[in-house]
């Protein structure tokens, strides 16, 4: 008889975990509230990129004669069909996801899960039926919504979450990003290449305050955005906000929360704009699941607990993805390698998640990948290291297409020469930075990589070239 296995969640933990639990024969049943994709695809990943892409094009619309090509009249941006075609991608997305879960014998279930007791799980269908399923091995997917700050509580018109700001049918003049971590770097170039004049909050030292994004990072980062004419107030924070017509007046006071020990003055208390997007983080999602039913305790803030093999306290229930909260790692693919070692583990295999080895990609721009450890993060760990960097804008073909800011670091162990940490910051990072994951996932030096043949011209010869220099032989770097 088949292993009865209930995922609650379709996002890309959720319906990765119940298509390898089909693989591997068991009865699977999938619980989604809202649609296939989760965040990722809906709310997160997917839409923000369709909206950088388009953001990237309009930008080489505007120096369209730096590269030889003469445009006459006037380029401007067209939101509601930026939406349309955002929409569209999305429905294609979903059903690619449907298709893959009938195809390999999953049932989906659409409606709101809840735990009835052991074994036994209440779908409220939407049609306001209710269904009961059973189950022998449960794995949590459910996620995260975007967090709501009760100083400043979204309105959806003025003040704006995450998933409000890709619903927008306009540009607005101007906008104040609250949060410079990854989701409001990304929407702060987005919309200062469409036209907004762009204003960022940061509570800490620095922009991307993650120990896994190296500090130099940070540093060209907050260079470009000065470029780009966008304000950035470090070891700051929004005190409240005050609708006033159209306009936002936003109170700012020196923060509590920065790692700053002498941090500079705020040069004004008052900043206006016309829209405030909340970008500080996520709240989980499972109040409402039922898990007291079943003795599954959370953290005050909602986090479910899980070990290596993605084992809650209870036996025979797991849970992956963003609901482990930030002790683990928020990304949507490592979501989905948890799904994948749950389902193993709950279908009788000895499994284990490895968090050691897990590229970033922040969709800036430019863009920044990043994998291993930091400068910061190596020295702290006791390692005796060097770091070294090449710019971008040594390779011909960052010259070609006219994409020369960047910098690409290297981390490694003295002596051994073993790579620890690779950053990247410029054209493509998100993409180059895959062969430094598959270097340091195997342990590789980085002679190991200055010997490996890079085609030219190619972006992908920065790692080339970092390498080289790492072992003393720089060329070009």
């Amino acid at each position: 008889m088949s292993t009865k296995i209930i995922v609650i969640g379709g996002g890309p933990g959720g319906y990765v975990a119940a298509l390898r639990a089909a693989a591997l024969g068991a009865e699977v049943t999938l619980v989604e509230k809202e649609n296939l994709g989760g965040t990722c695809l809906n709310w997160g990943c997917i839409p923000s990129k369709i909206m950088k892409n388009s953001a990237d094009i309009f930008l080489k619309f505007l120096k369209a004669d730096n590269f030889g090509i003469k445009v006459q009249g006037s380029v401007s941006h067209d939101m509601p069909a930026l939406m349309k075609k955002k929409d569209k991608i999305l429905g294609i997305q979903r059903k690619g996801i449907a298709a893959l879960l009938q195809k390999n014998g999953v049932a989906v279930e659409t409606g709101r899960a809840v735990l009835k007791s052991s074994g036994f799980v209440e779908v409220d269908l939407k049609d306001g039926e209710k269904k009961e399923l059973e189950y022998d091995k449960l794995i949590l997917a459910t996620g995260t919504k975007p967090l709501n700050v009760p100083d400043f509580p979204f309105d959806h018109h003025h003040i704006l979450s995450s998933n409000d700001i890709l619903q927008l049918d306009h540009i607005p003049e101007s906008i104040v990003i609250v949060g410079g971590g990854v989701i409001g770097c990304e929407f702060a170039f987005i919309f200062s290449a469409l036209g907004s004049k762009v204003t960022i909050v940061e509570a800490m030292s620095r922009l991307l305050p993650l120990p896994s994004v190296d500090e130099d990072c940070s540093k060209l980062l907050l260079r470009e955005m000065k470029k780009r004419k966008m304000a950035v107030f470090c070891d700051t924070i929004v005190k409240s906000a005050d609708i006033k017509e159209d306009q936002l007046a936003i109170h700012l006071e020196l923060s509590p929360f920065t790692d700053n020990p002498k941090p500079k003055k705020i040069k004004t208390n008052i900043i206006t704009a016309q829209k405030m997007a909340v970008c500080i983080g996520r709240s989980a999602l499972s109040s409402d699941l039922g898990l007291e039913n079943i003795g599954l305790k959370t953290s005050p803030q909602g986090w479910i607990d899980a070990n290596e093999r993605m084992e809650t306290s209870v036996e025979g229930v797991y849970a992956i993805g963003d609901i482990l909260g930030p002790q683990k790692v928020m990304l949507a693919h490592v979501a989905s390698h948890e799904g994948i070692i749950a389902a193993q583990n709950a279908m009788g295999e000895e499994s284990i998640m490895k968090y050691d080895v897990i590229p970033g990609a922040i969709f800036t721009m430019p863009e920044i990948g990043t994998v291993g450890l930091s400068e910061a993060e190596a020295k702290k760990k006791g390692y005796d290291v060097e770091a070294v960097s090449v710019n971008f804008r040594t390779l011909g073909k960052a010259q070609a297409i006219d994409e020369l800011a960047g910098t690409a670091k290297m981390i490694v162990e003295k002596g051994s020469n073993k790579v620890l940490g690779v950053h990247l910051i410029g054209a493509h990072a998100t993409d180059l930075i895959a062969e430094a994951t598959l270097a340091i996932q195997k342990g590789l030096t980085a002679k190991e990589i200055a010997h490996t043949i890079h085609a030219h011209p190619t972006l992908a010869e920065i790692m080339g070239e970092v390498s080289l220099k790492t072992c003393g032989m720089p060329i070009h770097g």
